[in-house]
């Protein structure tokens, strides 16, 4: 794919049909120094994880449109991106443990985004600090 960012980079991609909420999120992480990709369904998100191998986060709402939801995205970035470090949130209830991919987390909404920066920093996720 001839990437020149560094494997580890503090990158993220926000998935997210609400575009105000996706706003919000892509302003957070990039305020904080992070290289932020945003997709408005799982279609999208998918075809940028192909491009920027280097995304090690990735935060799904569950409820999206187009065929695949977000819980089913993020058993497929697991599948096929592993290491990268999963949340999924929903507004509409929670997801139980049993139905999430592996090193995911769940986040009901509304979410506390310094929380979810803290749960990166302990992951062990090799993403450089700035």
């Amino acid at each position: 794919m001839g990437q020149s960012t560094p494997i580890g980079e503090k990158t993220v991609l926000v998935v997210e049909d609400e575009a105000l909420l996706r706003f919000d999120i892509v302003d957070f992480f990039a305020e904080r120094g992070w290289r932020v990709f945003e997709a408005g369904n799982a279609e999208e998100a998918i075809a940028l994880l192909y491009r920027h191998g280097e995304i090690r986060v990735v935060l799904t709402d569950v409820q999206m449109p187009g065929g695949m939801d977000g819980l089913k995205l993020a058993h497929y970035v697991c599948d096929r991106f592993p290491p990268t470090l999963l949340f999924v949130v929903s507004g509409e209830g929670p997801v139980m443990r049993e139905a999430l991919p592996a090193r995911a987390t769940f986040l009901p909404k509304p979410f506390d985004l310094n929380r979810v920066l803290r749960q990166i920093d302990g992951s062990g996720i090799a993403i450089p600090r700035t």
